[in-house]
């Protein structure tokens, strides 16, 4: 077995450190008694008392729950069937271009998307508002999840398919009661990394928003401009606190659901 060298150990170390450290000072100085950021007064949770009462906050958190919901949902829908076309699909005209609109959003700057998107939405007349933002957040972050769920596509053993289309399936039902369970995982992933990515985005909504939807990112960058307050702190623990339980909610119902498919595989070969 090999062992890791101290450079890597170290570099490892840096690297998780760098990461983490800014974000647990985050958190501490959420329950700081004073007003200024940097100087500690003791514990207290008034800022959360604070935030709660905060009803532009409020409001900008529920635009982007809205928004991320809405679009990781088609960005999903869309996604999953980009990545079935072109996984079994084969050769058809177009298939080239389809695939390089399909995966552009991947390497193209966000600031262009945006500017793009913001001058499309102008050309047809179309007010901004949270429907704009969500069409680009859609837009932006399908491609990812065509990537997530093309990966298990390649790997999906196609001869479920057919045994399901010759006990009698439609092509339909074979998709929806074999193929479909099987890529749950994928299809899941992807709508998380979708969520996350509109969760987060700043510069996309920051050209596809109106007066009246602001994004919780826009809202906060707004706010520091102007100094960092502990309500931002507070309100940033909150997010990171989301993120930790969606992320071990979404990685236990990913292992129960590899769980139970090996189980079913092991039931059907010793069935065999």
């Amino acid at each position: 077995m090999n062992r890791m060298s101290w450079f890597n150990t170290v570099s490892l170390t840096l690297g998780f450190a760098f990461l983490y450290i800014p974000m647990i000072i985050l958190i501490i100085f959420s329950f700081n008694e004073s007003k200024l950021v940097t100087v500690w007064a003791g514990f207290s949770t008034k800022w959360y008392g604070e935030l709660l009462q905060n009803q532009a906050f409020l409001d900008a958190a529920w635009v982007t729950v809205r928004v991320a919901v809405f679009s990781s949902t088609l960005a999903t829908i869309l996604g999953t069937a980009a990545a079935y076309v072109l996984v079994r699909g084969g050769r058809f005209f177009g298939r080239t271009l389809f695939s390089g609109m399909i995966y552009a959003p991947l390497v193209m700057p966000e600031v262009i998307t945006g500017l793009s998107l913001l001058l499309l939405f102008i050309g047809i007349g179309l007010d901004r508002g949270i429907l704009t933002i969500v069409l680009a957040h859609t837009t932006f972050s399908m491609c990812f999840v065509s990537v997530v769920v093309s990966s298990r596509l390649i790997t999906f053993d196609q001869s479920l398919e057919e045994a399901a289309l010759d006990l009698g399936c439609t092509a339909a039902q074979a998709f929806r009661l074999v193929t479909l369970p099987i890529i749950a995982p994928a299809v899941i992933s992807g709508w998380l990394l979708a969520f996350t990515l509109s969760l987060d985005d700043l510069v996309i909504a920051s050209f596809t928003s109106g007066p009246s939807a602001t994004t919780l990112p826009i809202k906060i960058f707004s706010a520091v401009r102007l100094g960092v307050s502990p309500e931002i702190n507070a309100l940033s623990t909150l997010m990171i606190a989301v993120v930790t339980v969606g992320v071990i909610t979404a990685s236990l119902v990913t292992k129960r659901a590899m769980v139970r498919q090996k189980q079913d595989e092991m039931a059907a070969a010793r069935a065999e």
